[in-house]
């Protein structure tokens, strides 16, 4: 149910999909986002909530293109209605959940339960992306016609690469045909089977099994040249090295249809952080080196990376309480991830600015293929049901609005996660900056307990 108008008053606006950067107001009516202006110019209609935002960043709701709702088959882990939750209290109003469910997101039906399970559960916009070959086992292709009809967004085989390049290539025809991105996990399964943590002295101290970055940038550079050869949209997800940016960026530069995310921990941890965090810390790709660290930030920075992206992957907690190379991959982050983003903020390494653009704008324009994402009625849907106006506070655009405090301290305390995965290296660690409230469709979905944010008219 829709809240018939809010204004959000006085607060930092920032939309970087408008050039717009200044203090002002935001009336949401109906849904919908119907006026900005500067602070003191707008006037609260009747029966209208009104949050004072002074001191606050105000900007649209966050977009996740890559996380885990594990819904449908492995609700022990996460559900839509839990998943969603901790996106709104993380400032997403949109996530893209991906495939690896039980059954996996291979059939219009399974694309239909889980927006019927956002719909009445979900409390933020669900966008599924489906599997790029029958049951993930890289051998034949779903029917990607059907599943773009039945309203996925995207196709990828999430923690695996498509190893047969002529199947990849089928894909990649296919998904030029309908104009969705094929979101790519790469990694050449050859060289990594049976690996715990980025391949080199550290690992062979510790006594694991490496995972080598060559086999991340074998398949990047792959599918790069598959993508440019049929000139289909390629999307690389979680790159985690530099050699792999590096390709994206002379990509790029050629006019290949490639775009790239980068995670919060693959720019804040490297593989040093495995001895202290533990199983924590094992994710897929794996934490690399400092120095791929900072490449991966300088590429965020000048928009080689286009968006950041959670990967957020809970986890019950028998699956990280034992050994580490028993432990699954993953970390349940998307509580934690703007804490730890404005920790680059704050040290002067990243503008403000451009990180709310690749929180809200770059992933809108990596789904709708690069293009406006501006003012469209809510109601008008891109093929493969990306609604327009993501990532804008444009009139007309959805009410999605991200309120967050980047000054404010607290200490993560996985226990008081609603996300139902509590693996998150931050645990017991300060972070400066949260997000306060998040709206989404023009109503309060989430609000932080502890801050008095001030809220006047509700009915």
């Amino acid at each position: 149910m829709k809240q018939g108008a809010v204004l959000i008053a006085g607060g930092r606006i920032i939309d970087p999909s408008q050039g717009l950067d200044i203090i002002g107001d935001l009336l949401l009516m109906d849904g919908e986002v119907a006026r900005v202006d500067a602070a003191g110019s707008v006037s609260a209609p009747e029966r209208c909530a009104v949050i004072s935002a002074g001191g606050m960043v105000v900007c649209p709701g966050f977009v996740d293109l890559h996380c885990h709702l594990r819904q449908p088959g492995q609700e022990e882990k996460e559900t839509v209605a839990t998943g969603t939750r901790a996106a709104a209290r993380g400032g997403f109003t949109t996530v893209c959940c991906m495939p690896n469910t039980r059954p996996p997101i291979e059939s219009p039906d399974i694309v239909t339960y889980v927006l019927d399970k956002a719909r009445t559960e979900g409390v933020v916009r669900v966008l599924p992306v489906a599997c790029i070959t029958r049951g993930q086992q890289g051998r034949e292709l779903v029917n990607m016609k059907e599943l773009a009809g039945s309203g996925a967004v995207a196709f990828s085989e999430d923690g695996w690469s498509v190893a047969d390049p002529e199947l990849m290539r089928r894909a990649l025809e296919w998904s030029r045909h309908l104009d969705l991105p094929v979101m790519d996990h790469c990694e050449d399964a050859r060289m990594t089977g049976g690996g715990a943590m980025n391949e080199g002295s550290l690992s062979v101290g510790l006594g694991l099994k490496g995972m080598p970055s060559s086999a991340e940038d074998a398949i990047t550079g792959r599918d790069i040249e598959l993508a440019e050869l049929i000139g289909a949209r390629l999307h690389i997800s979680h790159v985690s090295t530099a050699a792999s940016l590096d390709l994206v960026r002379r990509a790029r530069e050629r006019g290949v249809r490639v775009t790239a995310e980068v995670t919060p921990h693959h720019l804040a941890l490297s593989q040093e952080s495995v001895p202290d965090c533990g199983t924590s810390a094992k994710v897929n790709p794996p934490l690399r080196t400092s120095r791929d660290n900072e490449m991966l930030l300088d590429g965020l920075r000048k928009g080689v990376i286009d968006a950041v992206a959670t990967d957020h992957a809970p986890h019950a907690l028998h699956d990280k309480q034992c050994g580490f190379e028993a432990a699954a991959f993953g970390i349940s982050g998307l509580e934690t991830a703007l804490g730890v983003l404005l920790g680059f903020v704050h040290e002067g390494r990243l503008d403000l600015v451009t990180l709310v653009s690749r929180l809200t704008a770059g992933p809108a324009m990596v789904l709708t293929g690069g293009g406006p994402v501006g003012g469209a009625a809510v109601s008008s849907v891109l093929s493969g049901g990306v609604p327009h106006g993501l990532g804008t506070l444009r009139v007309g655009a959805p009410g999605d609005v991200t309120i967050f405090d980047q000054a404010l301290e607290w200490v993560v305390n996985p226990d008081s996660f609603v996300s139902k995965g509590k693996n998150n290296p931050w645990a017991g660690r300060r972070l400066k900056g949260k997000v306060m409230a998040t709206l989404f469709d023009g109503e309060i979905v989430y609000m932080d307990e502890d801050i008095a944010v001030e809220v006047k008219g509700l009915p």
